[in-house]
């Protein structure tokens, strides 16, 4: 029998992200800004409702690249308020506008994105070995250490917490069970990593 995170056993959605997404270690950047706008308007909400608005976000942040989001006019954020098919919170998609900007000047003075971002784990996946969801902590010395660090470049909707989210998607921790279908194979992804 196949043994996923238990977080990941309500729906055929969670269970797709589950073993296709999270925990594997990611470098590009326009995977990666999807990931910080979607964990930032996950704020308050619950995971199950962004992934069942993940299309509407792709669709209306075109495709997440930063450099078009970064464009975004008054205009366009009032339609997108219009929309559905995202959350539609008028300071979570500002934010989110900001973040477009402030993620590129990142890029841009470490080469990428993915330069900056993972310096937090110093280039390699944190590989921990969790028995159950109980004993996964909801945030870290390095979740802080991001928030800190990417509040003080002006973003917002990235508290600590929110920041280990997006580190448990984008695979820079490695937080499935032991027992878990996807633990061994993100783990060996993890050993093989390279920036």
């Amino acid at each position: 029998m196949c043994h996923r995170c238990a977080w990941a056993a309500a729906t055929e959605l969670e269970q797709q992200y589950h073993d296709e997404v999270w925990g594997v270690p990611q470098t590009n950047d326009q995977q990666l800004f999807e990931y910080l706008i979607l964990e930032g308007a996950q704020a308050g909400l619950s995971w199950r409702t962004i992934l069942q608005k993940r299309d509407g976000y792709s669709r209306l942040y075109e495709g997440f690249d930063p450099a078009t989001v970064a464009a975004f006019t008054p205009e366009k954020i009032e339609q997108m308020l219009q929309d559905p098919g995202i959350v539609r919170n008028r300071l979570k998609v500002n934010a989110s506008v900001k973040a477009a900007n402030i993620f590129l000047d990142l890029a841009a003075q470490h080469g990428s994105f993915a330069n900056y971002i993972w310096q937090f784990v110093e280039g390699k996946p944190i590989q921990n070995c969790w028995q159950s969801l109980r004993e996964v902590p909801a945030e870290t010395v390095e979740s802080q250490a991001m928030s800190k660090a990417l509040k003080k470049a002006g973003m917002t909707f990235v508290g600590p917490t929110i920041c280990y989210a997006f580190m448990q998607a984008t695979g820079m921790v490695n937080d499935h069970e032991v027992d878990c279908i996807r633990y061994q194979p993100c783990r060996e992804l993890g050993e093989f990593f390279a920036l």
